[in-house]
């Protein structure tokens, strides 16, 4: 079970709200840094959350499987709970991640590098001066690294 802590689920809501009332006054749709990271342990799955829908189990963000074409789009928090990796591990939620940069960004390096860790390596070496405060990262070129 991935348990999200009240602060993340928080965060989560407030982007949806504010996303549906943005929509309601026909403004633009907010752009918000994803606060919430999933990784599979044993591969290269990778899940970005902005938004947590009314019914509790519904995530928007950028979904990464691994295949090389990250998307944006909802995923089921329930699902990926539910997933059973070898040596009884399941997917994670990434503790120390921090967003670095607004969702759309995420999803334009992630489409142009192949994948979410992709992207989060881009993003840490246009912002030196915030990864330097930062928990490790994704290691060197190939590794799976979901620090």
């Amino acid at each position: 079970m991935i348990l999200l802590p009240p602060s993340i689920r928080l965060a989560l809501r407030t982007n949806h709200v504010a996303r549906r009332a943005a929509v309601r006054r026909e403004q633009a749709e907010p752009d918000p840094l994803p606060v919430l990271k999933l990784f599979n342990p044993l591969g290269a799955a990778t899940w970005l959350a902005t938004e947590l829908c009314e019914d509790g189990d519904t995530l928007f963000g950028l979904a990464d499987l691994g295949f090389g074409c990250p998307e944006l789009g909802y995923f089921s928090l329930s699902e990926i709970a539910k997933v059973r990796l070898p040596f009884g591990l399941g997917i994670e939620r990434d503790e120390g991640f921090v967003g670095l940069a607004p969702l759309s960004r995420w999803a334009a390096h992630a489409r142009e590098g192949g994948s979410i860790i992709a992207a989060e390596r881009a993003l840490r070496r246009q912002s030196p001066e915030l990864s330097s405060r930062l928990p490790p990262g994704p290691s060197p070129e190939g590794a799976q690294d979901h620090g």
